[in-house]
């Protein structure tokens, strides 16, 4: 068993290129949950955008990506 205290221990490796900010959803520990009302209310915009029909029924991971894809189709990308 390892000493969880063992400044040692890593959890995951940083890409060099990554922003250490910025966690894949799929990663995330909460990911899995319902989404959340904010999310679901910018998805129904972006989607009424984009003429697009999306499920309610996303856990916050999966509408972390539809907001993004969306964002990148709809123009309202922060890149």
């Amino acid at each position: 068993m390892s000493d969880t205290n063992n400044s040692d221990d890593v959890l995951a490796a940083v890409r060099p290129d990554a922003d250490p900010a910025v966690k894949d959803p799929s990663d995330w520990v909460t990911g899995d949950e319902p989404m959340t009302a904010a999310q679901r209310s910018y998805l129904d915009t972006l989607a009424r955008e984009a003429g697009e029909e999306i499920s309610a029924d996303l856990t916050k991971a999966e509408a972390s990506e539809h907001i993004e894809r969306l964002q990148s189709e709809t123009g309202r990308s922060s890149d």
